[in-house]
């Protein structure tokens, strides 16, 4: 049986160095894949389901993993893994694939330098240190995936979601005493006050519009006796203000009107509006 396998890497965001990122990214996803268990018996081939048997992982000898290097002033200056803003302006870029055998599985450059010998044997030694760290952690986090999921605890997306945060969509479970509900219940419904007189049906006043709880008293906005009283003195307050104001602008008006008495009146020209009547030169042709 033949198993064809496609691997999708789709990028949300970035902050440079992508092509390490998938490479890490990739490869951790195969490692991480199950195949149905398959099993042939002569010509006859049985796929079996994952409640039949368990499916098994790929048969992965290695881990390919990129290390870039970016390029600065001709190769004068070396980078290891560049961010978004450092590839702006960076000359060139090397980038190596190895495992942590220290084999290398490919070399590719881009940009615009040449670079010696001396450069790529410094960048292939910093490759494989990098690739031995990376390998290192890559299998323990695979080996903490398998053993948490063996033990039947959190695994996968679901350890990654914050548990202390306000916005984790998650409350601890609180224990209810659901014993003696009834009892409860009725004594509560006796020492309570009988409801008013609630019309439940609806009231058609015209085509169109319908009105439910005629009757019942509109509770919005009461006030309670210290808040009205407060107020009621607020509004007093702002009554005495207002006729305060009103009394000043009153001896105010009073005041420029007795000075304007004795002054005459003068008004210039600007003051006069000019009146311009557009006439025709020529009485306008009667036309058929």
């Amino acid at each position: 049986e033949v198993w064809q396998i496609r691997l999708d890497l789709h990028l949300l965001n970035h902050d440079g160095n992508i092509v390490d990122a998938a490479s890490i990214a990739g490869i951790v996803a195969l490692c991480h894949f199950r195949r149905p268990d398959v099993s042939v018996q002569g010509e006859e081939v049985t796929v079996y389901t994952p409640e039949e048997r368990d499916p098994v992982p790929l048969s992965i000898h290695h881990m390919p993993i990129c290390v870039s290097f970016a390029f600065f002033q001709q190769g004068t200056y070396l980078l290891v893994d560049p961010s978004e803003r450092e590839e702006r302006v960076m000359d060139g870029v090397l980038v190596i694939a190895m495992n942590k055998h220290q084999e290398i599985c490919t070399i590719q450059s881009s940009g615009g330098i040449m670079l010696v010998k001396d450069q790529v044997l410094r960048c292939s030694k910093i490759t494989g240190v990098k690739v031995a760290e990376m390998t290192e952690l890559i299998q323990k986090a695979l080996e903490n995936d398998q053993k948490a999921r063996k033990e039947g605890g959190k695994f996968g997306f679901a350890e990654s979601i914050p548990n202390q945060k306000i916005t984790a969509f998650k409350m601890e479970s609180a224990a209810v005493d659901t014993n003696n509900l009834e009892e409860q219940a009725e004594e509560i419904i006796t020492k309570a006050e009988p409801p008013a007189e609630v019309f439940t049906n609806p009231i058609l006043h015209t085509p169109g519009t319908a009105q439910i709880g005629e009757g019942i008293e509109n509770s919005w906005g009461e006030l309670e006796e210290s808040e009205r009283e407060e107020v009621v003195e607020e509004e007093d307050e702002s009554e005495a203000a207002g006729f305060e104001d009103q009394k000043m602008e009153t001896e105010e008006t009073k005041s420029t009107m007795e000075k304007s008495k004795d002054e005459p009146i003068v008004l210039s020209d600007s003051e006069e509006e000019e009146v311009v009547i557009l006439e025709p030169q020529e009485p306008p042709k009667r036309t058929r």
